[in-house]
């Protein structure tokens, strides 16, 4: 009878907190199921219990028939419990899915906007480039008829582009220093890493925010790059603490940026925080350490200050000797570097020495007919032609105007002269 009474009060208080259940909250339903489960095993425990002794006192078995079933509801009244418990945890689930995709969702509709905007800007340009080029055409079909009716004045030719080099020295000063860092970008053989402390490869993400940060400042859109900068930079000190090798990345990447705004203070004071960064974890002769002080020294060098950027030049051509090797191309662009830091400053021997090292391996490693040769003669002709050498400085004009006649018009003969030859009388 007690345990017929415990069912029957066990279906009432089904059938009220069902009439209850569409105004409970999840964790309420979860709640009450978790208590209705444990009423219902000691219900279950009691029944097996009432079962037992009526098994070993040989009870009627009518009773033991109704105690028999009534275990056989508690258990599916378990069986219900456990299963809405089950339903409760599948429905957490799906709702905290629910909730990642509505991020995502958010995220991608944020994406979206931006790849609009970046597309409108695209198809901009391209209409501009457009017309940029059919007014390139035009121009070029004005001076092709130009060159028809009139002979070049070589040697006034000459004069006028030497004249324009000597006039702003700041502009001559590392004509490309800006792909030292990108350069870097690359990974380095690991042959090249023999006296370094660690090896240091510079992530994926970090260059293609070097590209996408160089792209906005090449649009003087600063307001986009220097914001981009500072947050990527926030979360590499929050993640990774602030002397990390790729901190020091992000410190030079802001620098540039800072330096193509003329903000030189600024620039300066992150290029010394990267070169401690840089010095400390990747070790004093890492190719890292070059480009940072090679930087640095360009920005010394736009402000006029030779001397100070000349020892880091030095500094830098010595790590990249002992990494790279003596005759390695990129010793040869630090050699160039550094002998127009030194025109700058009248060192003319000095000079003459970084010039011809730099030339000498230009040819050796890259062949007489890389861009880099022809650079560098010319400028080696234009510290002679300041030291007033000008038989030197022409023999080197010569070599450079007769080698690129040779590549795009052939060999020389009688009838095939180049420029500085045509009317020319030894």
């Amino acid at each position: 009878m007690i345990a017929s009474k415990a069912i029957r009060t066990y279906r009432i208080r089904k059938i009220e907190s069902i009439g209850k259940m569409t105004q409970m909250t999840q964790d309420e339903i979860i709640s009450n199921t978790k208590t209705v489960l444990q009423g219902l095993e000691a219900l279950r425990v009691e029944h097996v219990s009432l079962m037992t002794g009526m098994g070993e006192a040989h009870r009627d078995n009518e009773k033991s028939d109704i105690v028999r079933k009534n275990i056989e509801h508690i258990e599916l009244g378990l069986s219900e419990a456990q299963v809405m418990m089950a339903l409760a945890s599948h429905l957490q689930n799906i709702e905290a899915e629910k909730q990642k995709l509505k991020t995502q969702v958010r995220r991608l509709h944020q994406e979206n906007a931006w790849l609009r905007d970046e597309l409108a800007n695209t198809q901009q340009k391209f209409q501009a480039s457009e017309q940029l080029v059919a007014q390139l055409e035009e121009e070029k079909k004005h001076l092709e008829f130009m060159a028809s009716v009139k002979k070049y004045d070589d040697n006034q030719e000459q004069e006028d582009s030497c004249e324009k080099s000597r006039t702003d020295p700041v502009v001559e000063l590392f004509p490309d220093e800006e792909t030292d860092e990108r350069n870097n970008m690359s990974p380095t053989p690991p042959s090249q890493f023999a006296n370094q402390t660690a090896g240091y490869e510079i992530p994926a993400r970090l260059r293609t925010l070097h590209n996408l940060v160089i792209q906005y400042a090449s649009q003087g859109r600063y307001e986009v790059a220097v914001p981009l900068c500072k947050q990527a930079l926030e979360d590499l000190e929050r993640t990774s603490g602030h002397d990390h090798p790729d901190v020091a990345t992000m410190l030079n990447i802001l620098a540039l940026v800072y330096r193509d705004q003329n903000k030189y203070k600024e620039a300066a004071n992150l290029l010394n925080d990267a070169l401690s960064i840089r010095g400390k974890t990747l070790g004093e002769n890492h190719p890292a350490v070059a480009a940072t002080l090679n930087n640095l020294a360009v920005l010394y060098g736009k402000r006029g200050k030779y001397k100070d950027a000349e020892p880091l030049c030095k500094r830098a051509l010595e790590i990249r000797e002992k990494v790279l090797g003596k005759d390695h191309p990129d010793v040869a662009k630090q050699l160039n570097n550094l002998a127009l830091l030194c025109q700058n400053q009248g060192k003319y021997d000095e000079v003459e020495k970084y010039y011809q090292r730099a030339l000498e391996i230009y040819e050796s490693k890259l062949g007489p007919d890389d861009s880099n040769v022809a650079k560098t003669k010319n400028n080696l002709a234009s510290c002679y032609l300041k030291q007033g050498k000008y038989t030197e400085a022409e023999i080197l004009y010569k070599q450079v105007l007769t080698r690129a006649h040779e590549r795009e018009f052939g060999a020389i003969d009688s009838k095939n002269k180049p420029i500085w030859q045509k009317g020319y009388k030894p």
